[in-house]
């Protein structure tokens, strides 16, 4: 699923972010969602979530439960 697009994000998913040190590399960190923090219905590079863990990344890939 697309994780720009804000409608497919909800808390409790498990997603695969970037966080802002690996943005240059592009490693993902799996985790579980916990808040949004992106308003906007879109953006280009992911809409901006926290993890339960307190890791703050944009979301690349979503996992169907």
């Amino acid at each position: 699923m697309n994780g720009g697009q804000r409608s497919n994000i909800k808390p409790g998913l498990e997603v695969d972010i970037v966080l802002k040190q690996d943005q240059r590399t592009g490693k993902l960190t799996r985790g579980v969602v916990k808040d949004i923090l992106t308003n906007s219905q879109n953006h280009p590079h992911g809409i901006k979530v926290r993890l339960q863990d307190g890791q703050v990344g944009r979301v690349k890939n979503i996992y169907e439960s």
